[in-house]
């Protein structure tokens, strides 16, 4: 964590009324995030994502509350439609899972990303296209003006999160929120897309929430890591120290992890505690 935070997130709960009573999706976490990448690791349904909707206001049929949720000083629980606006995408933009879902099918991918930087900008058209052309090379996209005149269902998965990220940063966000960012992609491409991430990242400045389930990967990405589980903080480290994990949680879900050394004919099960809810 740096000395000046920029997000403060404390004691954060998000919470859903369903007809068999209320499910607690977050329970109580708090964080700081300044120009740092931050993971977020637990399994599905530990309440990640929806920690990184919450922070955006995103949070759909449910109720969020607060202690204290705050960027740069302005207070993101009861700040007004039109601020939240020009936060989302301006100042703390979200790359979502997979780009098939997130990108708009009728739209050319050049438009997309020019909608992105005109919104929170006083550009032109003309200036949004060349900037637009400069973000496709940025993300290694080979001809960039042939790529811009595309739509969603002509290029492969890797390109379209590649596009994702320079639709997420052409407005030189303060933060960046990536949910599960590589899952839909072969490991060669996630290292692709991972190294342009943290370049860009590196670059300017830029504060990111890695969310992930892989364990490795965000210990080998990121510099600090929170574990969930139930919606809760289980424990926090540098991402330096995940291998050496206090909390029997960790310890199980790295046990977990399979290893070419270890020589286990079967892999352990995650033996979850009750108090750990």
């Amino acid at each position: 964590m740096t000395e000046h935070p920029m997000l403060i997130v404390e004691d954060l709960h998000v919470t859903y009324d369903t007809p068999t009573g209320v499910v607690r999706a977050v329970n109580g976490v708090s964080f700081e995030l300044g120009r740092e990448k931050l993971g977020i690791v637990g399994e599905s349904g530990s309440g990640k994502s929806q920690t990184g909707r919450a922070i955006l206001g995103l949070t759909a049929g449910g109720t969020v509350t607060a202690h204290r949720l705050e960027f740069e000083g302005i207070d993101l629980l009861n700040a007004s439609e039109r601020t939240m606006r020009e936060i989302r995408g301006g100042r703390i933009s979200m790359i979502l899972q997979d780009p098939k879902y997130s990108l708009n099918p009728v739209m050319t991918i050049g438009a997309q990303i020019e909608e992105a930087f005109i919104i929170h900008s006083k550009a032109t058209k003309q200036e949004a296209r060349a900037r637009t052309i400069e973000m496709l090379k940025a993300v290694r996209i080979r001809e960039p003006e042939r790529v811009y005149k595309t739509y969603p269902h002509e290029v492969s998965g890797g390109m379209g999160q590649r596009i994702m990220i320079a639709m997420m940063m052409i407005p030189e966000p303060a933060i960046i929120i990536a949910d599960e960012p590589t899952s839909a992609l072969d490991v060669t491409v996630q290292l692709q897309v991972l190294a342009i991430l943290d370049d860009m990242i590196t670059r300017r400045g830029t504060g990111l929430i890695f969310i992930s389930h892989d364990l490795n990967l965000v210990a080998s990405f990121c510099n600090r890591v929170l574990v969930m589980y139930a919606g809760k903080v289980m424990e926090q480290c540098s991402a330096a120290e995940l291998a050496n994990a206090n909390h029997p949680y960790t310890q199980g879900l790295l046990n977990c992890l399979p290893r070419l050394d270890a020589g286990q004919d079967e892999l352990p099960v995650l033996q979850r505690d009750p108090s750990w809810a």
